[in-house]
C-alpha cells in the first residue's frame, strides 16, 4: 500500500501530520486520508496519487513502448499538479482550501492536504446506488465506517435530500460564479468528482486539472490554456479518471471546440439530473468515446429535455423542469443563464434557502440585521433537515458567537437545534462545550475581578436555563471541567437574578457531580456567597440550596407522604441522593443557619426547611443542643404568623420526641448491659451486714457480741441479738416466744425471754462468724410500722424532756483505731436506745442548769415504758451550764476519763485517749451519740466520717 510509502518518503507532510493507514474515500485518481496535525491536532484530509495506478492499464494493450506511457503519465502527473497548484492560487469559500501545497512522494506520486472533506459527490451518489441496489429506500441516511488517523473508528453520517441538494448546488454556482467573473477561468470538467463536501456540509468544488482561460479572454491569468484537442483524445492506456469526462462535457468542447464559460453551466445542468437520476449518473453516456457523443446529438429523442423530463428516472422538482434546467440543458451557450442568474432563479425562493442564504451573509449585515435574523429564526429551524442543523447551521452560529450583543439570541438558536437534533451530545461536546467554555472562563492574569459585562450576563443567563439540556448531553468529566466553572461564575456573580439562575438549577446539576466535587468545590462557593450577600432574595435561595445539598426538595409537594390518596409523581422525585455527608451538615450548615441575624419570615421558614432536613440524619445529642435552640430562637420572631409558628411547633416536638425515643433506648440498652440489679443511691442504708468492717487485729477476736457489750455482760461466743437482727430466725425458734419492741427502723431480732423480763438471745447460733464490710455503700433505712414509730417531737425549752429530732444523720464508718477492734457490725438502734442511762454501775449523769431541763431524765424516758439491758459505763461525765436564756450555750464540753466531746454551734468534737479499750469504747461511743442527738435540737449536728490518727489523745476528727 501506498501508506507505507508515505511512512518512509521524509516530506513536510509525512513529518508534521499523523495519517490515517486506509483512506476515508476517494475522488478520480486521488485516495483521500484523514489526517491531523501534530502541533495543533487540527483535522485534515490528505490526497494522494499514486504513480503505478496511471499505469495500471498499459498491460492489456499489448506491444505499446514503454518510452510512450511514461510520457503519458507524466503529462497526467503534470495535469494533476496543475488542479493542486491552482487551489493555492483560487480562495473562495465554496472551492475547496489548500492547506499544504503539492509534494512529489518516493514513488514518483503526489499528495497534498486540504481542509476536511467528508466525501466527493460522486461517492456519495456511489453509496446512494450500492444501497438501493441492496433494498434501502431513497433518501435514507447513509453510514459507512472510517478509520482517523489514531487508527480508531469513526461511524460517518451522510445524508442528501431536497434541501441539501439546493443547498450544495447554490455554492457550487457561486464558486463558478468566482471563477467566471472574479478569476476569468472555466473549469472544463465539472463532475461529481470535482464536488467535495467538508464536515460542515458545504458543497465545495475542485478537479481544476483541465481549468483554462476561456477563448478570448482578456483577464489577467497564471493558468495556461489547455488544448482541446489533446485533452479530447482519449487514451486507453490511461485510466479514465485522469481524462475529461465526455458524459458532463458540453457540445461546446466536442462539437464546436469553443472554449466559454457556458460549457460549466451546461455540466452544471447534467450534474442536476444525475442528483435526481437513478442510478445518479449524467443522462449522456458516452462511454468515452467522441463519436458516441457526437451520435447522441444527432438526435432530439437521446438529448436531455423537458420533453423526455431530462432522461432521468425519477422525478424533479417543478421548479428546475420549468425554469433551470431549459436554460441549463441548450444547445446555444448564449441561451444559458449564467451563474448568478442561477442563484437567483425560483428554484432558491423558499424560506429555507433564504435563511441559509442569509446565514451565509451574515458577516456583512448591520448589527440591527443581525439581530432581527436572530429573534426569527428558532421559528423556521423545526423545518430544517437534521444534517442542515449540524453541519451547516450550527457551525455557522458559532462562529458568530464572537459577537457579544447576539451572544444571548445565538445561544438560544443553538439549544433549540441541540433539542431538535436526534443525538445532540456529540455536537454539544465537540463543537459547543469548549466555545462555551472560550467565551464565558476567559483568563485572566490580573488579581482584579472582572468588570462586570452585560451581554456576557444575558448570554449566562440562557446557559443557565437551559442547564438541563446541557447535562443531559454530555458526560460527568466534561460537565466537571467545562461547564462547572461557568456555574461558579454565575454563582459569584454580582448580579442577583444570575446567582438565583444558578442557585436553582442545584437539583439539575448535582445529580451529575461526585460527592468529593460537591463538598470541596461546589459548597464552599455556595456558602461564601450565602455569608456574604446582603439580599434577603439571595439568602433565602442560599437556604433552598441548601436543603438540595442536604437530600432535600424544595418542592411543597415533595413532602406528601400519599396518605391522603393522591400520589403526585414530583413527590417521589428527590433532587438528588443525600449530597452532603453528616458531618458537614451538623459543623458547616447549621453554624451557617445559626448565625443568620435577620428575623425576616421567608428566611426563617427557609431555615426551618434546612434545619428539618439536617435533624432527619443528625444526632441525637446534636438535635438536642444545637439544632433545638435554634429552632426555638427563630419560632419567637416577632414577625411571624400564626401557621409559621406551628410549623415551628411541629418540628420543635417532632425531633423532640426523637431524642427522647433515642435517649430512652440507650438507657434501656445500658441497664440490660450492666444486669438487672438494683441499684441503691443512698450511701446511709444501715440495714447491710457488711457496714463496717470486721477487725481481725483486735484482743477479742471473732466478731463482737455488741449487746452483750453495751449491756457490760461477757459474751459466751453465741449469736447475739445484734447478729440475729440482720439473719432469719432459726427453724427451731420457739413461736411463742414475745418478739422484742424495736424502732421503726430497726429489723426484729429473734430473742429469748428471761424470768425476769429480760431480753436474752438464743443460745443456739453458732459461735462467731465474719462480715465483711462494703465500704462503698450503705443501704437506705427502711421505716417499719411498730408502736415506737412516732417520732418524739422537740419541746419550746429545755426545762421540757428532750425529743429525738426528725433530721437526718449522716453516718460514715470511720477507720480503724490501732490496737483495738472497731465494731463489727452496725449499731443495733433497737437495743441501744432503750434506757441507756440507767445501770447498776456508775451511771452517766448530767448537771445542765434550769434551761436544759435533766438530760439523763429524759434519756431515761427513751426505755418507752419497756425493760431493757442498761449500759454501763466506765465513768461518769457532765454537761456544763448553758448561759441563761432559752438560747443555746455558744459551746458545750462534756466528757469521762476515757473521752471528751466539744460541741459548737456547728461542729462537735470528739477526743478519744490512749487507755481506752475495745469494749470501753463501744459502751461509750453509744452514749456520745444519744447525747450529740439530744442536743440536736439547739445545735446543728451533722456527724461524718473521721480519721482516728496521731498519738494521745486520739481525735476523731469531725466534719461540720
Amino acid at each position: 500500500m501506498f501508506s507505507s510509502a508515505l511512512k518512509s518518503f521524509s516530506s513536510n507532510i509525512n513529518s508534521n501530520y499523523s495519517v490515517a493507514s486506509t483512506p476515508s474515500s476517494t475522488s478520480g485518481p486521488w485516495k483521500i486520508y484523514d489526517g491531523k496535525k501534530k502541533s495543533t491536532e487540527k483535522s485534515v484530509s490528505i490526497f494522494v496519487l499514486d504513480r503505478k495506478s496511471l499505469e495500471s492499464n498499459s498491460g492489456s494493450l499489448g506491444r505499446s513502448s514503454s518510452s510512450s506511457i511514461k510520457k503519458a503519465a507524466e503529462e497526467v502527473v503534470e495535469r494533476l499538479k496543475k488542479e493542486a497548484s491552482s487551489l493555492a492560487r483560487l480562495r473562495h469559500p465554496n472551492i475547496l482550501e489548500l492547506v499544504e501545497p503539492v509534494e512529489d512522494t518516493r514513488s514518483g506520486g503526489l499528495q497534498y492536504a486540504t481542509e476536511t472533506v467528508t466525501a466527493s459527490l460522486a461517492g456519495l451518489l456511489q453509496e446512494k446506488d450500492d444501497q438501493e441496489r441492496s433494498g434501502g429506500v431513497g433518501g435514507r441516511s447513509s453510514r459507512y465506517v472510517t478509520e482517523d488517523s489514531e487508527g480508531g473508528r469513526k461511524r460517518r453520517e451522510l445524508e442528501i435530500d431536497e434541501l441539501e441538494i439546493q443547498k450544495g448546488l447554490l455554492q457550487v454556482s457561486k464558486a463558478l460564479e468566482f471563477l467566471h467573473d472574479n478569476a476569468g477561468l472555466v473549469h472544463g470538467n465539472l463532475t461529481p468528482d470535482a464536488v467535495f463536501i467538508n464536515a460542515k456540509s458545504d458543497w465545495k468544488i475542485s478537479g481544476l486539472a483541465f481549468s483554462s482561460p476561456p477563448d478570448n479572454s482578456t483577464k489577467p491569468t497564471s493558468v495556461q490554456p489547455i488544448n482541446l484537442s489533446e485533452i479530447l483524445n482519449v487514451d486507453p492506456r490511461l485510466p479514465r479518471s485522469v481524462q475529461l469526462n465526455l458524459d458532463y462535457s458540453s457540445p461546446d468542447f466536442v462539437l464546436d471546440s469553443n472554449l466559454n464559460v457556458g460549457a460549466d453551466m451546461f455540466s452544471l445542468g447534467l450534474l442536476i439530473i444525475a442528483l435526481y437520476n437513478s442510478p445518479h449518473a449524467s443522462p449522456l453516456q458516452t462511454n468515452s468515446s467522441i463519436s458516441a457523443y457526437r451520435r447522441i446529438f444527432t438526435s432530439q429523442s437521446t438529448i436531455p429535455s423537458a420533453n423526455n423530463s431530462f432522461l432521468s428516472s425519477r422525478p424533479i422538482p417543478r421548479d428546475l423542469v420549468v425554469s433551470v434546467l431549459p436554460r441549463l440543458i441548450t444547445r446555444r451557450p448564449a441561451q444559458r443563464m449564467t451563474a448568478k442568474e442561477f442563484q437567483e432563479s425560483a428554484y432558491f425562493d423558499n424560506i429555507l434557502m433564504s435563511t441559509i442564504r442569509f446565514l451565509d451573509a451574515l458577516p456583512a449585515k448591520t448589527p440591527t440585521e443581525k439581530a432581527q435574523f436572530m429573534r426569527g429564526l428558532p421559528r423556521v429551524l423545526p423545518s430544517f433537515p437534521k444534517s442542515v442543523l449540524d453541519k451547516k447551521i450550527l457551525p455557522a452560529l458559532l462562529e458568530e458567537m464572537k459577537d457579544r450583543e447576539l451572544l444571548s439570541l445565538i445561544l438560544q438558536n443553538i439549544f433549540t437545534i441541540i433539542e431538535l437534533l436526534p443525538s445532540g451530545r456529540r455536537p454539544f461536546t465537540e463543537k459547543i462545550m469548549p466555545r462555551l467554555k472560550e467565551i464565558f472562563i476567559a483568563p485572566t492574569t490580573s488579581k482584579t475581578p472582572q468588570e462586570r459585562d452585560p451581554a456576557k450576563d444575558a448570554g449566562l443567563m440562557v446557559l443557565l436555563e437551559h442547564i438541563r439540556e446541557i447535562s443531559g448531553n454530555c458526560s460527568a468529566k466534561d460537565f466537571k471541567e467545562n461547564i462547572l466553572p461557568i456555574i461558579h461564575l454565575a454563582i459569584e456573580s454580582p448580579t442577583h437574578t444570575i446567582v438565583d439562575a444558578a442557585l436553582r438549577s442545584l437539583p439539575v446539576v448535582l445529580p451529575v457531580l461526585d460527592f468529593t466535587t460537591i463538598k470541596n468545590e461546589l459548597f464552599p462557593v455556595i456558602a461564601s456567597v450565602f455569608t456574604k450577600t446582603s439580599s434577603l432574595g439571595i439568602k433565602v435561595r442560599g437556604l433552598e440550596a441548601f436543603v438540595i445539598l442536604c437530600g432535600g426538595s424544595n418542592d411543597p409537594a415533595a413532602s406528601n407522604d400519599g396518605l391522603d390518596g393522591v400520589l403526585n409523581s414530583s413527590a417521589s422525585k428527590k433532587s438528588s441522593s443525600t449530597s452532603l455527608d453528616k458531618y458537614t451538615m451538623q459543623e458547616k450548615i447549621v453554624p451557617l443557619v445559626r448565625a443568620i441575624k435577620t428575623k425576616e419570615p421567608a428566611v426563617a421558614m427557609a431555615s426551618l426547611n434546612v434545619l428539618r432536613q439536617v435533624g432527619g440524619v443528625a444526632d441525637s445529642d446534636f438535635v438536642a443542643m444545637d439544632i433545638l435552640p435554634v429552632l426555638w430562637s427563630m419560632s419567637l420572631g416577632p414577625l411571624l404568623d400564626l401557621k409559621q409558628f406551628q410549623a415551628f411547633i411541629e418540628l420543635i416536638k417532632s425531633l423532640s420526641n426523637r431524642v427522647e425515643a433515642d435517649q430512652t433506648k440507650k438507657l434501656q440498652e445500658l441497664a440490660g448491659t450492666n444486669g438487672n440489679a438494683e441499684r441503691s443511691d443512698d450511701f446511709m442504708s444501715f440495714g447491710t451486714t457488711n457496714a463496717f468492717p470486721s477487725s481481725t487485729s483486735g484482743t477479742d477476736g471473732g466478731d463482737v457480741d455488741f449487746e452483750s457489750l453495751v449491756k457490760g455482760k461477757p459474751s459466751n461466743g453465741a449469736m447475739s441479738p445484734m447478729d440475729s437482727g440482720w439473719d432469719a430466725a432459726p427453724a427451731n425458734a420457739s413461736s411463742a416466744q414475745p418478739k422484742t419492741p424495736a424502732f421503726s427502723w430497726s429489723t426484729p431480732s429473734p430473742t429469748t425471754a428471761t424470768s425476769n423480763g429480760s431480753l436474752q438471745p438464743q443460745q443456739h447460733k453458732p459461735a462467731s462468724r465474719t462480715i465483711t464490710p462494703d465500704l462503698s455503700r450503705f443501704d437506705a433505712l427502711t421505716p417499719t410500722s411498730t408502736q415506737f414509730s412516732q417520732p418524739l417531737q422537740p419541746q419550746s425549752s429545755f426545762s421540757t424532756t428532750l425529743q429525738p429530732s426528725t433530721n437526718t444523720y449522716t453516718q460514715t464508718p470511720a477507720q480503724p483505731l490501732s490496737g483495738f477492734q472497731s465494731p463489727a457490725t452496725s449499731v443495733n438502734w433497737g437495743s441501744a436506745a432503750a434506757n441507756p442511762w440507767s445501770s447498776s454501775a456508775t451511771s452517766p449523769t448530767l448537771n445542765p442548769s434550769n434551761s436544759m431541763g435533766s438530760l439523763s431524765n429524759t434519756m431515761s424516758t427513751m426505755s418507752m415504758n419497756q425493760q431493757r439491758p442498761a449500759i454501763s459505763a466506765q465513768s461518769s461525765f457532765s454537761l456544763p451550764p448553758p448561759p441563761g436564756g432559752n438560747t443555746a450555750p455558744d459551746h458545750l464540753k462534756f466528757g469521762s476519763d476515757c473521752f471528751r466531746v466539744d460541741m459548737w454551734e456547728k461542729s462537735v468534737s470528739v477526743t478519744v485517749y490512749r487507755n481506752v479499750d475495745t469494749h470501753t469504747l463501744c459502751r461509750t461511743s453509744l452514749q456520745i451519740l444519744l447525747i450529740i442527738l439530744a442536743c440536736a435540737t439547739h445545735y446543728c449536728v451533722k456527724v461524718e466520717r473521721g480519721m482516728i490518727e496521731g498519738s494521745a489523745p486520739r481525735a476523731i476528727i469531725p466534719i461540720a
